[in-house]
Formats: C-alpha cells, sequence, structure tokens
C-alpha cells in the first residue's frame, strides 16, 4: 500500500457562459485566465499560475433553490476575508460584478458572513475567517 493520495487540482463549476461566468470569478478573485482555453472550458490561476477553478459549458443548468427546495446545492466556494470592514468592502464588490445576495449574517459576532448566489446561481459564501 502507498502513502500517496490524489491532489485536488481545482473545483469544475458547470455554466451555460462558462467563459462569462469564469470573468466573474477572475474578477473577484484576482485570478487570470489559462491562456489559449476554449470557451467551453475556461480556467482561472492564481497569482502563482496554479489552476484553481475552471469552467465547463453546459447546454441547460437550472440554478439551485437555496436554502431549500426541488434543486438543492452540490457544491458551494468558502472565500474568506480577514475583518467585517473587509466582508463590507468585498460584499460592495461582489454585488457590483453581478452576484445576488442570498442571506446577510454579518452581524453574527462568532462568524460574520454573506451567502450570494453567482451569475450562474452557484451558491458561494464570504466570511471573516482565516484562510487556511
Amino acid at each position: 500500500m502507498t502513502d500517496r493520495v490524489p491532489r485536488l487540482r481545482q473545483v469544475v463549476l458547470d455554466a451555460t457562459d462558462a467563459r462569462e461566468l469564469a470573468d466573474f470569478y477572475r474578477r473577484l478573485l484576482g485570478f487570470s485566465f489559462r491562456p489559449g482555453d476554449p470557451d467551453d472550458w475556461v480556467v482561472l490561476l492564481d497569482s502563482s499560475g496554479v489552476p484553481r477553478l475552471a469552467f465547463q459549458q453546459v447546454p441547460s443548468l437550472p440554478p439551485p433553490t437555496w436554502p431549500a427546495g426541488p434543486r438543492p446545492q452540490m457544491l458551494h466556494l468558502d472565500l474568506t476575508v480577514e475583518t467585517v470592514a473587509e466582508l463590507d468592502e468585498q460584499h460592495e464588490r461582489a454585488l457590483s460584478l453581478g452576484a445576488r445576495l442570498l442571506e446577510d449574517r454579518s452581524g453574527d459576532p462568532e462568524e460574520p458572513l454573506r451567502v450570494y448566489a453567482d451569475p450562474a446561481g452557484h451558491p458561494f459564501c464570504l466570511f471573516v475567517g482565516p484562510a487556511n
């Protein structure tokens, strides 16, 4: 038996417009496009050139009905900032880029957070906490 395990390369999100959704996350997270990707498979790289997120084109994708309903989410992204002031600043950025606020728990003294839907409807959380 080996001690080696697979390494996580990237998280892939389905989208009816993969390039558009990739651009939302590129701007939100400060990533860059991997050069040469076609519009139906787009990879975002962090500042070190490491693949972090990919977007796969699909013909249709009904958005999840978060937090409950007939189409539950199967995955969401957790994004962190260090302070409540940063949470508020990034809230405004997320909205200006096309996110939609789903839940606001920014006043929670234990874990201030907000839940959003990206332009394709995928939920993601932005909260105050350690990055690791």
